[in-house]
């Protein structure tokens, strides 16, 4: 289940954000499908966890929206994590229009639990 955490500025339009919000469980899940944990298409509640954050007065960034997903580390997943995170970015702005912004792919080495 990967988590995801978006931070943007105060410019940034709420109907932008809410566009990412729509495509991102879909997008992330295809960018971290692996023989370990395929993707099947049909996300259930809690699949994809996404925070949205906004920045506050002394942060400092250079971007306008910056996504960050992490997910547990298989050794499937982080053989091509470049390639993998450089097609999410590609895959987001087609989706979203947007331009300047980035994504942070972390593969930690974890666990996860839930109840049904």
């Amino acid at each position: 289940m990967p988590l995801v955490e978006v931070t943007y500025r105060p410019d940034v339009a709420e109907a932008r954000l809410r566009e990412l919000g729509e495509v991102l469980p879909h997008l992330v899940s295809v960018a971290v499908e692996c023989p370990e944990e395929p993707y099947d298409g049909d996300l259930q509640p809690g699949d994809v966890e996404i925070r949205f954050r906004p920045l506050g007065p002394l942060d400092r960034v250079g971007l306008d929206v910056v996504i960050e997903v992490r997910s547990k580390w298989f050794e499937s997943r982080a053989v091509n994590r470049q390639e993998r995170v450089d097609d999410l970015h590609e895959a987001i702005g087609a989706a979203t229009g947007l331009t300047d912004f980035g994504v942070y792919l972390s593969l930690p080495v974890a666990a996860w639990s839930q109840g049904d």
